[in-house]
């Protein structure tokens, strides 16, 4: 029964620190109005969809019949807090631009243009983060269009993911007894 519990224990903990891979994909068509996406783990796609613009927002739709609408003010918010993401930590990121009209100088210019910011994040990235591997191209067609597809390579584990949601419990916890505190002395009976 020891040996159990010490095996047990030892497996835990190894699946508990063993490092999650997740790979986002992403093809964009500008064209088409259209954005497709999968979530990867390891790899096994776990789920994927597109997403359109709309006039409300933006429209994912995760199935034939499933579709989320999410309001630009939601994508959008500053002082919206992102729960996860001190707990991610960012492996690798490969990036294709495909830009139409290759016998044109505008196309050119453009994809030059564009391949600036491309360089100057990558410099970024490998001085301050060393360990993330960064690639990207600008291809030219000669159909005018303008793609863009990616994949990011993104590492957590289970002990990161549990300790950025009990914080973020702990902190809603703390705002809900002061928030109670504030209501409750209003309601106390004055003295005179």
């Amino acid at each position: 029964m020891d040996e159990f519990f010490v095996w047990g224990s030892f497996l835990g903990a190894v699946f508990f620190f063993f490092p999650i891979f997740v790979y986002v994909d992403l093809y964009t068509d500008v064209g088409a109005n259209k954005a497709y996406f999968a979530f990867n783990l390891f790899f096994l796609r776990i789920f994927g969809g597109y997403g359109e613009l709309r006039r409300e927002g933006v429209a994912v739709h995760l199935t034939k019949k499933f579709a989320l609408l999410i309001p630009y003010s939601k994508i959008f918010d500053p002082h919206r807090k992102r729960v996860l993401a001190k707990s991610l930590r960012l492996m690798s990121f490969r990036g294709v631009l495909e830009i139409g009209g290759a016998d044109r100088i505008q196309a050119v210019l453009l994809g030059a243009a564009l391949d600036i910011p491309i360089g100057a994040t990558y410099a970024y990235l490998r001085t301050r983060y060393p360990y993330v591997h960064f690639h990207s191209s600008v291809l030219f067609s000669k159909e005018s269009c303008l793609k863009v597809t990616c994949r990011t390579g993104i590492v957590t584990n289970l002990f990161s993911v549990t300790i950025s949601l009990t914080r973020k419990m702990m902190e809603a916890l703390i705002n809900w007894i002061r928030t109670k505190r504030s209501t409750a002395s209003w309601k106390r009976p004055q003295r005179s």
